[in-house]
């Protein structure tokens, strides 16, 4: 434990007390590809989530039944929005699901309270950290709302084409799908497409980026 809590980006502005804490009531719990670390059975005040190893995918559930992707996190990163009873200000209920196999340390929403309560720094860095993930949640409003689904799909191919360095999408459509929040089959539909074009290679189970610039261009 004391190894993967050397990892907290807020760690050396602990106590000795505080850290003792942190010891007493933090965990690491694995989770399998697909298990839900927030669902509709499962409760909001999950906690703070400090990602090991793996990705873990934040979406909101329409009225409709409709998933929307709010944000992707992977090893390293952060999340604040599951321990929603620490945080007043988080008014709407977020999903969180495991899409890589993922290792996370979880600090109690009750003890990550009281974090916050005494530790000035671990209350600054949850707040900046909420402002950065809202910022997020309205980045993806703005492309559903303003942006035609021909450039959501190109912004999102070269994102992971940046993310990974790698040209091969290794990715299903249903999953790809789920990120641009749109239906499979129009996934389907805009792939051909760009194949087509000759911007994309579709593969089982990949597509390959044939040509980064023309994907670029897509306005």
């Amino acid at each position: 434990m004391n190894e993967t809590l050397i990892t907290l980006p807020f760690r050396d502005r602990l106590t000795e007390q505080e850290k003792t804490f942190c010891e007493q009531n933090a965990f690491v719990q694995h989770y399998k590809e697909g298990a839900y670390i927030l669902g509709e059975c499962e409760s909001g005040c999950r906690g703070m989530l400090h990602i090991l190893s793996g990705e873990i995918r934040a979406f909101i559930i329409s009225e409709e039944g409709r998933e929307i992707t709010l944000f992707r996190l992977g090893a390293g990163e952060n999340c604040v929005l599951s321990a929603s009873c620490a945080l007043a200000q988080i008014t709407f209920e977020t999903q969180i699901e495991v899409v890589v196999d993922a290792e996370i340390l979880i600090i109690p929403a009750s003890a990550y309270a009281k974090l916050m309560e005494s530790n000035i720094y671990v209350r600054c860095f949850t707040y900046e950290l909420a402002a950065e993930r809202f910022s997020a949640v309205m980045w993806v409003m703005q492309q559903i709302i303003f942006y035609g689904f021909d450039k959501r799909l190109a912004d999102f191919l070269l994102a992971e084409y940046r993310r990974t360095g790698s040209p091969a999408i290794r990715m299903t459509q249903e999953a790809i799908a789920q990120s641009v929040n749109s239906a499979r089959e129009v996934v389907a539909r805009m792939l051909r497409q760009f194949a087509s074009d000759g911007l994309i290679e579709s593969r089982r189970g990949e597509i390959l980026l044939r040509d980064i610039a023309g994907l670029e261009r897509i306005k």
